[in-house]
């Protein structure tokens, strides 16, 4: 299956990158789709993840087509 996968803010900056491509066979998680588009990175504190622009957690279920998108919280004033 493709996930197409993007970053955001400062995440963004620190990768050097605004997305990956990424092919899995079977089930995978957004926990996993991070794992494998930043092999060797730790998980930044309080990073956000969204799946087709719907925030969800760590053990949600990715599927074929899918976006998932990595940011920072965002704070305002």
């Amino acid at each position: 299956m493709s996930i197409k996968v993007r970053y955001f803010a400062s995440l963004k900056e620190s990768l050097g990158r605004s997305e990956d491509d990424l092919e899995f066979e079977g089930i995978a998680t957004v926990s996993d789709v991070w794992r494998r588009a930043n092999a060797g990175k730790p998980l930044p504190d309080n990073l956000l993840a969204a799946v087709n622009m719907e925030y969800v957690d760590w053990n949600s279920v990715v599927k074929d087509g899918d976006e998932v998108a990595f940011f920072p919280p965002v704070t305002g004033g």
